[in-house]
């Protein structure tokens, strides 16, 4: 069986109170975001991270009380100094300052730093800071960002919105993944990474004077991120068609097309896998059994039945029918298995 990525988790949770906030520093002190840290709740420091490892790029997903941070050149001598961090504010208002730039975000808004330069941040929850606050934070390597450092530097401790455009696709990224690690494969960490790295770059560029700063090939893997996105959200939808599609994301069909035919595919087919894959989920889901199959046809963009049977033969070799009676009988095995030695008397 492949194994899913690994989410490593630190949760203050299980020391006692007046040991978590030395907990967290010191897990702190292992990260590039080394900080001085200030808090009205170091008496009971109630705080958790999630790591999750793309290879190379860290993901961290925040949870802890009201804080503010300072990062000095004493503190970035003792730590790693080589990357960028990315955060994406979850719930609470982050207040950034960075070289005298200053971001003020809300929840859904993205900030900026250089992990070699000092930094201020503060972090507050509502009801006057009582309420714990969340953030996402991705640590990315300078190498990794095909754009110049100096470019880079108007946008540090900047506030870029994450609820619109390829920020909006970003954040639902970032949020995703580290919510839903267990979804995902272990060899595709790599994989994800580029796609995470793509969408960042393509955001960075959108905030500089021109995105002529991407690189090409970088612009065209984000925007072929967004149009997969936007057909996995209308994919029930019949009237999603090609031209759909380009006008949703003011492009030409015929750059649409060309999009896709660098990934050896169609926009047709996609779709269609797309469909497939959905409807193939569903046949096999237990809590769906009693859905008719034109049922389940439907709700995934397929209004032919016979159309749809073939499609779906064609591609697992087997009518709807068998695919299903299989997988829910296999479902039903493995239940009665559980079910008898979870009744198995104990002593």
């Amino acid at each position: 069986m492949d194994a899913r990525l690994n989410r490593q988790v630190f949760d203050t949770a299980h020391a006692p109170p007046r040991d978590r906030f030395g907990m967290w520093l010191d897990m702190l002190a292992h990260t590039p975001a080394l900080m001085r840290i200030r808090t009205e709740h170091a008496d009971d420091f109630a705080a958790r991270a999630e790591f999750l490892d793309l290879g190379p790029i860290q993901l961290i997903r925040h949870r802890y009380p009201s804080l503010d941070g300072i990062r000095t050149r004493k503190l970035i001598q003792r730590s790693e100094a080589d990357c960028y961090l990315l955060a994406l504010t979850l719930t609470g208002t982050g207040i950034a300052d960075q070289d005298g730039q200053r971001g003020v975000c809300r929840p859904g808004d993205f900030t900026f730093y250089d992990s070699a330069r000092p930094q201020e941040l503060s972090h507050h929850g509502d009801d006057n800071g009582r309420k714990p606050v969340s953030s996402i934070v991705a640590f990315v390597p300078y190498d990794v960002l095909p754009l110049s450092h100096r470019r880079l530097a108007p946008l540090f401790a900047g506030r870029m919105s994450g609820a619109e455009g390829v920020g909006a696709l970003l954040a639902n990224y970032l949020i995703q993944l580290t919510g839903h690690p267990e979804q995902y494969h272990a060899v595709d960490a790599e994989r994800l990474a580029g796609v995470g790295v793509d969408l960042l770059s393509t955001m960075l560029g959108r905030h500089l004077v021109s995105t002529d700063a991407v690189p090409t090939e970088v612009r065209r893997r984000a925007l072929l991120a967004q149009v997969r996105a936007h057909i996995g959200q209308h994919l029930g939808e019949t009237s999603l068609s090609p031209q759909r599609i380009a006008d949703a994301h003011h492009i030409s069909v015929r750059s649409l097309h060309r999009l896709f035919e660098a990934e050896e595919t169609t926009v047709a087919a996609y779709i269609r896998d797309q469909r497939l894959e959905r409807c193939r989920r569903d046949l096999a889901d237990p809590a769906l059994r009693d859905l008719p199959i034109q049922a389940i046809a439907g709700r995934w963009g397929f209004r032919d039945k016979a159309h749809f049977s073939r499609a779906f033969r064609a591609a697992h070799e087997e009518t709807p029918q068998a695919y299903r009676a299989q997988h829910l009988e296999r479902a039903r095995i493995v239940n009665t298995s559980a079910s008898v030695v979870n009744s198995e008397p104990t002593y």
